[in-house]
């Protein structure tokens, strides 16, 4: 694999499955898995080199620091694969037509690679060319595939990509950090094993759910044909950003008013939402901006505790994806005080266990025709839209697998469609600062670079600090 001036080799190839057997079994979607098409999502992250050899918990006198750093990567991904095992299986069709988990333990494509490359001159800004495909591999078969690269600098970069069918953003944070403690645990790891009920996301009986959940989610066969791309400008490309805290705050300064403070993730979705219709062409009449949602605090109920802890660590999707509209017009007239009202507004309407409960019973009754959620299936000529998902949980300073955390770290959802999806997540250089990463039309992405460039910084490794010591 070669592109952008360097090399990308894979130098072994292998499977690997849980340390322990693992009975096979039939797990079964949930029906919030089922509102999920077939979707693969990257994580990676970036290590400097180790200067403290000793550090390392897999240690071979005969092979090299990055090489132990590999192999503790390896084993500990076998052993935690015995808690997380729909990792390790398959997603087949039933008789339906609908995806079920096959847990059989076929394994996690692992992939050991090499780069002539180093950290400090990796073009993080760019992704799609320097991290898609060559640090985070495609998945070809399975659930999970992973790829670790050694870089000419003696750094490494450890690449993810699952099925959104069977883990959310929660789930596969819940892995990665059980994943990291497994590697430096030197007694009994200390992670929480993920809860697989899938009876906490059962429908009622019978079943009922607001008119509203029909403007939220959408059947496949009712859409019309993806409308062609007419412009360059029209294709999705990805940019990661870098905002400081103090930029955020502002934002949320002029977000927030009379005591009513609006959070972050609001304060900034409305900057974005504003920004963009403002740089729109005449042509756009609407702007669409959708809100990812998470359920399990809402869904845990209130007097059982057993219910509250496995619904916390619930394994699989409890997402709602509940979107806003408004015109060109309004936005460019609105503060932004008033756009992050309506996306607040946007939020608590789905923030509800009636609301989750809903979709859960509007899935069961148009079983087993596939669905998704409507933002994503925007076609219109004159509207547009745009996804926000909080990436802040990410646990990335959380990665350290014995010699350090990250040195940076980023999800990387290469998804295809035509809405453009949006995830800040934490920085590890400094705290209170954000990384963002944005997979937009390219006249999206000019907008925001003319009109907020004081916000959104193109990411540079020496602004990172990454040159130091890689």
């Amino acid at each position: 694999m070669g592109s952008c001036g360097f090399l990308v080799n894979v130098k072994r190839s292998e499977v690997v499955a849980a340390a322990l057997p693992v009975q096979e079994h039939w797990l079964p979607m949930s029906n919030l898995d089922l509102l999920l098409p077939p979707l693969d999502v990257g994580v990676f992250f970036c290590y400097k080199k180790n200067n403290d050899t000793t550090s390392i918990p897999e240690k071979n006198l005969t092979t090299t620091p990055t090489e132990n750093m590999v192999a503790t990567v390896k084993k500990a991904l076998a052993q935690a694969l015995v808690s997380f095992y729909p990792f390790a299986g398959e997603v087949v069709q039933n008789r339906l037509g609908e995806p079920e988990l096959l847990c059989n333990n076929r394994g996690v494509d692992f992939l050991h690679a090499y780069s002539d490359i180093e950290l400090k001159d990796l073009d993080l800004y760019h992704p799609d060319t320097s991290i898609h495909g060559k640090f985070v591999p495609f998945k070809k078969q399975g659930v999970l595939s992973i790829q670790v690269t050694e870089l000419k600098c003696g750094g490494l970069v450890i690449g993810c990509t699952f099925d959104h069918r069977v883990a959310d953003a929660h789930s596969a944070n819940m892995f990665f950090t059980a994943w990291a403690d497994i590697a430096q645990a030197k007694g009994t790891a200390t992670y929480t094993a993920p809860s697989l009920r899938r009876s906490l996301l059962n429908p009622r009986r019978p079943t009922t759910y607001d008119a509203a959940i029909d403007d939220l989610y959408v059947l496949l066969s009712s859409l019309p044909p993806p409308k062609e791309l007419k412009a360059s400008d029209d294709r999705l490309l990805s940019r990661i950003y870098y905002i400081e805290g103090k930029e955020i705050g502002q934002l949320q300064s002029m977000a927030s008013y009379n005591g009513c403070r609006r959070t972050k993730l609001e304060s900034f979705s409305a900057f974005l939402w504003k920004t963009i219709a403002e740089g729109s062409c005449a042509q756009i009449k609407k702007v669409n901006l959708g809100i990812v949602v998470d359920g399990r605090k809402r869904l845990k109920g209130r007097d059982n505790e057993e219910k509250i802890f496995s619904m916390e660590n619930y394994f699989g999707n409890v997402l709602s994806i509940p979107y806003a509209e408004a015109s060109v017009c309004d936005l460019k007239e609105m503060n932004l005080d008033g756009v992050a009202d309506m996306i607040h507004a946007c939020i608590e309407g789905a923030n509800k266990e009636d609301h989750f409960l809903g979709m859960i019973d509007w899935v069961e009754e148009h079983r087993p025709q596939p669905a998704a959620a409507a933002i994503y299936c925007k076609n219109n000529e004159d509207e547009e839209a745009i996804v926000v998902s909080s990436g802040l949980p990410f646990p990335v300073a959380q990665m350290n697998f014995g010699w350090g955390m990250p040195d940076f770290g980023s999800y990387h959802f290469h998804w295809g469609g035509q809405t453009g999806y949006v995830m800040p997540m934490p920085s590890v250089s400094r705290e209170g600062d954000w990384i963002v990463y944005m997979h937009l039309m390219k006249k999206h992405l000019d907008i925001v670079e003319s009109k907020a460039a004081h916000v959104f910084r193109p990411l540079d490794p020496a602004y990172l600090k990454m040159n130091k010591g890689c």
